[in-house]
């Protein structure tokens, strides 16, 4: 009887301690996109607060924060490269952040994505992810200039595409982090003279300190 008692104990208690040491594992929360993405790791980039954040949060053995961003990228880069920069590093959570080199670069460059081809690789690029298990939540391309009359050059297609992403993220119960909308309420309360940049981005696209604050902010609201 007493070994019986003892054994039993024994597998209680190493119920306990598997469970203790699952709860320890860290949540990855991996940022794939362009190089909004990749300036994002940088020192006040909003995956630098996010990860500082953390840590003052007391928070820091609960999450792991990484970068994926590359600068240029579009959609179709994403999908090329997932494999290596995203899948292979078994992440829980991974936020897609891309769009705003699809439109910029089809004026630019001509070298942009267009609207059928980004929602078939879009979608890709999502049924990949969750395939291994990992949870997605999608993020609109905030900005090509920030004036709040939707008299930027891009802002038809921005909104174009940011709409398909909430669709998206509507049908296929995904996350989503709306900057195309918080960006423009953000210019129309705090960009009386209605600039072009300046206010959240340094130069219509990237971001400025306000601008990685506000992103970092909204980025914690979905990931947690």
């Amino acid at each position: 009887m007493g070994n019986k008692l003892l054994l039993v104990t024994l597998f209680i208690a190493s119920l306990f301690i598997m469970s203790f040491k699952r709860a320890e594992k860290k949540k990855k929360v991996l940022f794939f996109g362009d190089s909004i993405t990749q300036m994002g790791v940088n020192k006040g980039g909003y995956i630098d607060i996010l990860n500082n954040n953390i840590q003052q949060w007391g928070k820091a053995g609960q999450y792991e924060i990484i970068g994926a961003g590359i600068g240029g990228n579009k959609i179709y880069d994403l999908f090329l490269r997932m494999e290596k920069d995203v899948l292979a590093q078994h992440p829980d959570v991974v936020v897609i952040f891309v769009g705003v080199n699809d439109v910029w670069h089809k004026s630019s460059f001509g070298t942009g994505t267009d609207y059928d081809k980004f929602g078939i690789f879009y979608d890709a690029v999502v049924k990949k992810i969750q395939a291994q298990g990992a949870k997605v939540i999608l993020v609109t391309p905030a900005a090509i200039g920030e004036r709040h009359d939707y008299s930027n050059s891009q802002d038809g297609d921005l909104n174009i595409y940011s709409n398909w992403i909430r669709k998206y993220a509507a049908e296929n119960a995904l996350g989503l982090v709306d900057l195309r909308k918080i960006f423009h309420e953000y210019s129309l309360a705090h960009n009386p003279e209605n600039n072009e940049k300046g206010i959240l981005t340094t130069d219509r696209v990237h971001l400025n300190e306000k601008g990685n604050q506000l992103v970092a902010d909204e980025m914690w609201k979905a990931i947690q």
